[in-house]
């Protein structure tokens, strides 16, 4: 038997699939052939030595030394991948932020009466005046200021820092919105925002 054949059946017989016929060709040509033979001492040897070495383990605390020696990834990194998966969170975000910003400095820097241009409104100080018998299209709104409504708003009043006063003969078709707080006038400016967009649209 050749020396090239025998190699087939010595990988056979460590697999554990040779058949009988050929498991004693290959014995009786390993106690002929001295070269064959130490080869499959070398082979048996490998296998023993790959076999001991699978069943090793890592230590108690393998990963988690692992990982406290990565290099950590920096805050800036992190927030640009988050902000790049989440587009529409960071538009709407960048969004509010600037809404807030505008509604803030202008609640900060707006310490002057002003009224919404309508006909019929009359500025009497730090008043405005709806008179009896006059009506106003639209909403009111006074800031710094008080209100009097003798006569009739078709729309909503709103008083930002200041007063309404309502006559017996006023009426109002809207809500009537008194905004002393800071918030509730973010929450006013956001609202109505809101609401221009979406009539826009």
């Amino acid at each position: 038997m050749e020396c090239k054949n025998v190699s087939l059946f010595m990988h056979e017989y460590l697999d554990g699939d040779i058949e009988a016929a050929d498991e004693q060709k290959l014995r009786k040509h390993l106690q002929e052939c001295e070269e064959c033979s130490e080869h499959f001492r070398e082979l048996k040897r490998t296998i023993a030595f790959i076999q001991s070495t699978s069943h090793g383990s890592a230590p108690a605390n393998f990963t988690e030394g692992v990982m406290k020696r990565l290099p950590v990834e920096r805050k800036r990194a992190k927030a640009r991948r988050w902000l790049q998966g989440h587009p529409l969170l960071t538009a709407a975000a960048v969004f509010f932020v600037l809404m807030l910003g505008g509604a803030l400095s202008s609640w900060s820097n707006n310490s002057e009466f002003s009224v919404s241009k309508q006909d019929n409104v009359e500025v009497k100080g730090h008043t405005a005046i709806v008179p009896e018998g006059k009506t106003v299209q639209g909403d009111l709104v006074v800031r710094n200021g008080n209100t009097r409504i003798e006569g009739k708003v078709n729309g909503s009043v709103t008083v930002i820092n200041g007063s309404n006063y309502l006559a017996s003969a006023g009426e109002v078709t809207g809500e009537i919105r008194e905004l002393d707080q800071m918030f509730e006038w973010l929450w006013y400016k956001m609202k109505s925002t809101t609401d221009n967009i979406v009539h826009a649209f």
